[in-house]
C-alpha cells in the first residue's frame, strides 16, 4: 500500500526521505507510491470484477496483459524506487506484489500447461496462498502506517486465502465471495493513490487516511 519512511511511517511526496536521493541532474525522486496503488487497484479491479461474476470469465486474457504491464512491471520499479528513497516497507510492498502480478502472468501464459487439469485449482490455491502468508507478514508490519493501509492489506490477506480456498476447493461461492473482498480493496488502494497525489498536488493532506504515527 502506501509508501512509507523509516520503513514503517507513510511517506507523502512533502515528507523528505531519510536521504533525499537526487538524479544526476539534481532533481529529486518524486514519491512512487501513487503509480504502484494505482496499477495494483487497477489490475486488482479487473479480476475480481470477474471472479465476482460481473464480468464474463472469457475477458481474463485482458487481465493478463494489464497484470504484466501495469500491476506487474509498474508497480515493481514504483517498489524499486522507495527502496532507492530509503523506504524499505513500500518497497518491499509494491516490488513484492509487482512480483505477484508477474508470476500470475507468467503462470497463466507460460507454466498452466504444464499442470494436470485435475490439479490446476490445487496450483491455483498454493499460488494464492503463499501469497495470503506474504500478505500477512506485512500486515503484521503496518501498524504504524496508517488505518486505511492496516484494513487494505487485512483485506488482502483475506480475499487471498478466500480465493485460494475457493480455487483449491473448486468452490464457486469462495471464490465469488473473495472476489466482492478484493474489489472492495481494490477501491481502497484507488483512495490511497488519490490521497498521495493530492498531497503531491496541493502541498497537504487532503484526504485523511488514518496516520498511526507522527509523520
Amino acid at each position: 500500500m502506501p509508501a512509507t519512511d523509516k520503513d514503517t511511517q507513510l511517506t507523502t511526496a512533502t515528507a523528505a526521505p531519510v536521504a533525499a536521493p537526487v538524479t544526476a541532474t539534481g532533481v529529486a525522486w518524486g514519491n512512487s507510491g501513487p503509480l504502484a496503488l494505482a496499477g495494483f487497484a487497477t489490475t486488482t479491479f479487473m479480476l475480481s470484477a470477474i471472479y465476482a461474476n460481473l464480468v464474463p470469465a472469457a475477458t481474463l486474457p485482458v487481465v493478463f496483459g494489464v497484470a504484466l504491464m501495469f500491476g506487474g512491471l509498474a508497480q515493481f520499479i514504483a517498489g524499486v524506487i522507495q527502496l532507492r528513497m530509503g523506504n524499505t516497507f513500500g518497497g518491499v510492498l509494491f516490488c513484492g506484489f509487482g512480483a505477484f502480478w508477474l508470476s500470475l502472468f507468467a503462470f497463466a501464459q507460460l507454466f498452466l500447461k504444464a499442470v494436470p487439469l485435475t490439479q490446476i485449482g490445487h496450483a491455483q490455491g498454493l499460488f494464492l496462498y503463499a501469497f495470503g502468508i506474504f500478505s500477512a507478514v506485512m500486515l503484521l508490519a503496518s501498524f504504524r502506517t496508517s488505518i486505511v493501509v492496516v484494513v487494505a492489506l487485512l483485506l488482502l490477506t483475506a480475499a487471498l486465502f478466500v480465493i485460494g480456498a475457493g480455487n483449491y476447493t473448486a468452490s464457486t461461492g469462495l471464490v465469488k465471495t473473495g472476489g466482492w473482498i478484493a474489489l472492495v480493496l481494490a477501491a481502497l488502494a484507488f483512495y490511497l493513490a488519490l490521497a498521495e497525489l493530492c498531497e503531491a498536488s496541493y502541498g497537504r493532506e487532503i484526504l485523511p487516511v488514518g496516520h498511526l504515527a507522527k509523520k
